[in-house]
């Protein structure tokens, strides 16, 4: 049952009584990366109130969008394929947030799953089929990454790896990512600090990941 009723029949109408609650697309946004235990969406979500994470679970349950499921001995949430066909939607969507982000207000944090879902946003495929296969090994906020790209395909993972570029930045990575300053730019005003490997391949990551601001 929709927690909204809008009173409208039509697609958008009928999608905003399923997903349009607050917190309901980012618990869908860290679905995408992997199925997740309750405990780890309360800490990847860590403003919502625990009664409204129940109930954005049970709503999205019952409309068809998430399932419960063991794993491991556990219980876990994950998409349903219905609720996966939402990937290309969250995907534009935070293209669309990136013109608007500006610099961080006071407490707002990166997540290792929003910035998952941020450099899957900005992944330029296209590109990265014509260079090397190449990964980064990036401390991005308190979120540690390892990010592989061969060719077309992306595969970003919690935690360090070897890596033939590693690095650590801030929020300031937008500024990067935006084409705002140039790698060498982001290098010399410690915007990005390189911990190991080459210098250059930072140019290599900034074609790779691109949003235009």
């Amino acid at each position: 049952m929709a927690a909204r009723d809008y009173g409208q029949y039509g697609g958008v109408s009928s999608a905003l009584e399923l997903v349009g609650e607050r917190w309901a697309l980012l618990i869908i946004r860290d679905l995408l990366v992997g199925p997740r235990r309750y405990g780890e969406l309360a800490g990847g979500l860590a403003r919502i109130p625990s009664n409204i994470l129940a109930a954005r679970l049970k709503e999205l349950q019952e409309g068809g969008v998430i399932r419960r499921v063991p794993h491991s001995r556990v219980i876990v949430y994950e998409l349903t394929p219905y609720g996966r066909e939402l990937e290309p939607v969250i995907l534009a969507l935070g293209a669309w947030g990136f013109k608007a982000m500006g610099d961080p207000r006071e407490a707002q944090i990166i997540t290792p799953d929003s910035m998952t879902m941020d450099l899957r946003t900005a992944f330029q495929p296209l590109v990265a089929a014509n260079l090397p296969p190449t990964a980064y090994a990036a401390q991005l906020g308190s979120a540690e990454l390892l990010i592989r790209v061969n060719g077309s395909a992306l595969d970003v993972t919690r935690g360090g790896g070897q890596a033939d570029l590693a690095f650590t930045a801030g929020a300031d990575i937008r500024r990067l990512i935006s084409g705002e300053l140039t790698p060498d730019r982001a290098i010399t005003t410690g915007v990005v600090l390189v911990l190991g490997g080459h210098n250059e391949l930072l140019e290599r990551f900034a074609t790779t990941f691109h949003l235009a601001a």
